[in-house]
């Protein structure tokens, strides 16, 4: 019995020994020490404050620095996503995430065994149209691409009303500018990346920013932005590009706002709210502000306010005035699919007639609407090609002109495992197609093939090359070139994956011509 006892003890002391020897140790960070939780040989951090609660007077400013604690603050669990009305959308993976104002937080996947790893990193930016995204949602699980050895964080934002929302008032007492506190807290998300990285592994000089639809807009952005120099040096974009002009009504393809339009659409929101002052706005529960936002995408969005974003990106990029580093950037070829469900002839005619004026013409001769089948067809390629495939096609043109990173650029063609559901019958690749590729995370409606596990291994290793490298190529893969003017390669993400030449060239080059026209026409108006 006493030798009974003895093993037991021995085996219970043992266990609790190796249970010992899972726990990871607190790591230290600026505000102070964290705790996570080890799983399949990495050490996954959730919910790291990287900002003070952006609540009552820290409402529509900028972020500033978490409040310091005291003792070991457990990272085991996500934060709740910023205030929002969640898109959900269970088959695709899209999922109701809880929510709440105070959400500046951020999320570590390493698989470094000390800080001296030195590990490449890579900072993921969510998608949402500006108006919803979290970093809990499974699609975006850092753990298949952390094993590939990256130190992969993911930062909340802000978005909607609390992330983009511009005011006369605000402008005054910031200094001459309002409207882009999401893309503040971006800037502050890499600076935590900055500053604390090494601590967890990763070399806080070796970071990637990648991101999807407004992540990957974001992205365009910070490569823009004089606020983020340094804090980077590769970025990938997934769907995004920001490199058409102003819009100032209703013109077709255009989604910034001037900063002047901004502070219109946030005097009449605020008139909305009930509130006299922005004092009075602050004052108001969350709650009471989400009520008066309308669901669905493109209530908010950034605008050239001559801080964050100093102004029409083409022209900067053509003057050689961005954050210069090697760039991985493409869209989906039916990215359209997702946002254009039906259309008429008739419908569509107007919408062109009306948002490209005296160029409708030229449009028509690439995006025909003679019938309804011709104008479903050409209502979803041109949402792709103004929304993602001409920006990311300018931004790889300009900086191959001008800098000195080198470009590459992709076309996911390769249709996902949709569920078997009418919706989905006459997809192709569509928006967003590509991210459970990127992740290798499949949401649970979805039963991946062996040719979808395939290309998610290729482009999941292009991805993690290129952080590690600035080259996506590497053993075993088929060979990516770079981008130039004089050889406008781009990969052919499908199964196979090759190069091939830009598609839908035709069209890309008659939008070329259209934005260079509103740009004209934004120079004479100023």
């Amino acid at each position: 019995m006493k030798l009974l006892r003895s093993a037991a003890l021995v085996a219970v002391l043992g266990m609790g020994s190796a249970l010992a020897a899972q726990t990871p140790a607190p790591v230290p960070t600026q505000a102070g020490l964290v705790q996570g939780t080890s799983d399949n040989g990495l050490t996954i951090y959730k919910g790291i404050p990287f900002a003070a609660p952006p609540i009552r007077d820290f409402r529509w400013r900028a972020p500033q620095p978490p409040m310091a604690w005291q003792g070991i603050r457990p990272a085991d669990k996500f934060a709740p996503a910023c205030m929002q009305i969640p898109i959900v959308v269970p088959a695709l993976g899209m999922e109701a995430v809880p929510t709440s104002e105070d959400c500046l937080y951020l999320n570590v996947w390493t698989p470094a065994k000390s800080p001296k790893d030195h590990l490449a990193v890579m900072v993921w930016i969510y998608g949402g149209g500006f108006t919803a995204g979290a970093t809990s949602i499974s699609s975006y699980n850092g753990e298949n691409l952390a094993k590939r050895g990256v130190v992969l964080v993911s930062v909340a934002y802000r978005v909607g009303p609390f992330g983009f929302f511009a005011h006369p008032e605000l402008t005054a007492e910031q200094g001459g500018h309002s409207g882009n506190y999401g893309l503040l807290d971006q800037i502050a998300g890499l600076q935590w990346v900055k500053r604390n990285i090494a601590a967890f592994g990763g070399d806080p000089h070796r970071v990637t920013i990648f991101g999807e639809s407004a992540g990957g807009i974001s992205v365009s952005m910070l490569a823009a932005s004089p606020l983020a120099k340094g804090l980077f040096q590769g970025a990938i974009s997934e769907s995004g590009g920001n490199f058409a002009s102003a819009r100032s009504a209703n013109e077709g393809g255009e989604n910034m706002f001037s900063l002047a339009t901004a502070e219109h659409n946030g005097v009449a929101f605020l008139s909305k709210l009930g509130g006299s002052s922005i004092a009075d706005a602050r004052k108001l529960p969350a709650e009471t502000i989400m009520k008066n936002v309308a669901p669905g995408l493109g209530g908010s969005w950034p605008d050239f306010d001559g801080y964050v974003l100093l102004g029409d990106q083409y022209k900067l990029y053509e003057a050689g005035h961005y954050n210069d580093t090697p760039i991985l950037i493409g869209s989906n070829s039916d990215e359209g699919a997702l946002f254009v469900a039906t259309a008429t002839a008739a419908a569509v005619q107007s919408s062109i007639r009306s948002g490209y004026g005296d160029y409708a013409d030229k449009v028509f001769s690439v995006y025909p609407a003679g019938t309804d089948t011709e104008a479903l067809r050409s209502a979803r390629d041109m949402f792709r090609d103004t929304a993602f495939a001409w920006p990311t096609w300018a931004w790889a043109r300009l900086q191959s002109r001008t800098g000195k990173g080198k470009v590459y650029v992709y076309y996911f063609s390769h249709r996902p495992p949709y569920p078997d559901a009418p919706q989905f019958k006459s997809w192709g690749a569509a928006h967003g197609g590509e991210i459970s590729f990127v992740f290798g995370n499949f949401s649970a409606t979805m039963s991946p093939s062996a040719e979808d596990k395939t290309v998610s291994d290729q482009i999941s290793s292009y991805w993690v090359n290129f952080a590690k490298t600035s080259n996506p190529n590497g053993p075993d893969l088929p060979a990516w070139p770079a981008f130039t003017e004089a050889n406008q390669q781009v990969m052919n993400l499908n199964d196979p994956s090759k190069a091939i030449p830009v598609p839908n060239l035709e069209k890309l080059q008659v939008l070329e011509g259209y934005y260079a026209w509103r740009r004209s026409q934004a120079d004479v108006k100023h």
